[in-house]
């Protein structure tokens, strides 16, 4: 955790590649020996019928070749850190990280964000090579570990380590269909209605945020400073639940939270969890925009997650997949974003809540298709891996995809920087094979908002019922009761679509 929270804290660093070296090697191993003293001992303890299944999955792929190779890896991922931390431009005299950037693209000025993204995506090129060059020592190590175990590819390896036993990288690829057939059209007319807001011939990347959505102009005013940020989330959360305000509470309380953007502190954000503690902590970067409150609600939803599943009494109950994780923070940005204008210590005025829901709803048609890029990238990448191992292929594959998915913005003269996108998707360099489950997730989090949209009460009593379940249930057992469906065929998506474009449709009338 101290490297991600300043990248360039040598001493943090060193001891970690202390652990990586000494520590983490010798816990595998001995984790190892003991699960498989359990499975072998024929013991079925109530509770654990799922957890054993996992077990079983991970003792099948270890390989104590692989334990060095496992600490290497983890290196690499802090070297894409520090690579990316240190970005920084000037802009007007001041040093900028590219995440305080974001603030510039908020003028309704064309010509500045334009000349702001292009100093932004000049930096992220530069460093090109230097991630190209970590790219080949990662594509490289990963190979290794699947060929150790003696399965096809990494792909295979992948999905037994990530414990996905409920469905198979055919559906994967059948979601990503159904996301180009039904999600699609629905984003590509959304942009189109960007585009004549903004009265411009064509949506060019400055007319998008950093996160590939379309800037609305003028843009929702500042929540107020960052300190202010943790104060007017526990008050939204007292609105959903007070237990989940007392929870949120704990965070700010005991010092677990970690919200201001900096230089050398890493991208992103994330819910990690002390398990001895039993205690979340809440990672992100905060520059006083509209997208730090929904960050804010989704790192929230995985500690309300945390604190529930801690109470189970063994640690291997307590392990959802990533699927249903997921699930818990996107569905309590949906679930809390109706109380953002509520006194005290609102977010919002009423007219700004609305704005904010709307872009809530739209972000996640927007999201599904560059999510369908990301996985169909990495499914690619680790199923033709002699050709991933050039980059070049890899720039030529990313466009392919972005011009399938991704067909309402004009990069006409910017391919470079187009192709170079899985450069910055921190996903596939840091977490291999980690972003459909958002996707999946986002699927799940709409029906249960549906539920809310019916009877509030009840869908928070189900999802907080899931939530305590941890990871003694199966993907469609959590999902079943949170009140969705763990399905990702083109008729539930297109169900969850047709919810969306009408919600999208009544905020707007209502404005």
């Amino acid at each position: 955790m101290a490297v991600t929270i300043n990248t360039e804290d040598q001493a943090a660093e060193g001891q970690y590649i202390r652990y990586l070296d000494q520590i983490h090697p010798k816990i595998q191993a001995s984790d190892q020996r003991l699960k498989e003293k359990l499975l072998e001992s024929g013991l079925r303890p109530a509770g654990f019928e799922t957890p054993l299944r996992k077990m079983q999955a991970e003792a099948s792929i270890y390989h104590s070749e692989n334990l060095p190779l496992l600490s290497e890896e983890r290196k690499m991922a802090s070297e894409y850190n520090k690579i990316i931390g240190a970005q920084t431009i000037s802009w007007e005299g001041e040093e900028l990280t590219l995440q305080q950037l974001r603030r510039v693209f908020q003028t309704d000025d064309r010509r500045i964000r334009q000349r702001a993204w292009r100093l932004a995506s000049g930096r992220q090129l530069a460093d090109r090579e230097k991630i190209n060059q970590l790219w080949g020592r990662m594509l490289s190590l990963r190979i290794q570990l699947a060929q150790n175990t003696g399965l096809p590819d990494y792909r295979a390896y992948r999905w037994q380590q990530m414990l996905r036993l409920d469905y198979t990288p055919e559906d994967c690829i059948l979601f990503q269909q159904a996301i180009e057939q039904v999600v699609v059209p629905a984003a590509s007319r959304l942009y189109e209605k960007h585009r004549q807001r903004l009265g411009v011939e064509s949506l060019r990347p400055w007319d998008l945020d950093q996160d590939l959505y379309p800037l609305d102009l003028p843009p929702l005013p500042p929540y107020g400073a960052t300190d202010e940020l943790p104060a007017k989330a526990e008050a939204v959360f007292a609105r959903v639940d007070v237990q989940l305000s007392q929870q949120f509470h704990t965070l700010r309380e005991q010092n677990l939270l970690d919200l201001d953007n900096r230089k050398g502190k890493a991208p992103g954000a994330y819910c990690t969890a002390f398990p001895v503690a039993k205690q979340p902590f809440l990672f992100m970067n905060a520059v006083g925009l509209s997208s730090d409150v929904r960050t804010i609600l989704h790192e929230s939803g995985h500690a309300f997650h945390n604190f529930e599943r801690f109470n189970l009494p063994y640690f291997q109950q307590r392990l959802p997949g990533l699927e249903f994780a997921e699930v818990a923070s996107m569905a309590m940005e949906l679930l809390a974003s109706p109380f953002l204008a509520e006194e005290p210590q609102a977010f919002y005025s009423p007219a700004n809540a609305r704005c904010f829901r709307l872009q809530l709803l739209e972000h996640i048609l927007f999201f599904w298709p560059y999510m369908a890029v990301v996985d169909a990238f990495q499914h690619w990448v680790y199923t033709h891996s002699d050709l991933a191992k050039n980059p070049a292929y890899c720039d030529a594959k990313w466009f392919e995809l972005w011009q399938r998915f991704l067909p309402g913005v004009d990069w006409s003269g910017l391919e470079e920087q187009a192709m170079s996108g899985w450069h910055r998707k921190q996903h596939i360099h840091r977490y291999p094979f980690y972003y459909v489950e958002y996707g999946m997730a986002q699927l799940g989090a709409v029906q249960i908002w549906r539920n809310a949209l019916r009877d509030p009460q009840d869908a928070l009593a189900r999802y907080r019922q899931a939530l305590r379940l941890g990871g003694t249930a199966s993907l469609p057992e959590l999902y079943q009761t949170a009140g969705a469906r763990f399905v990702f065929d083109r008729g539930t998506l297109d169900e969850a679509v047709r919810l969306l474009e009408q919600s999208i449709h009544q905020l707007e009338t209502e404005s």
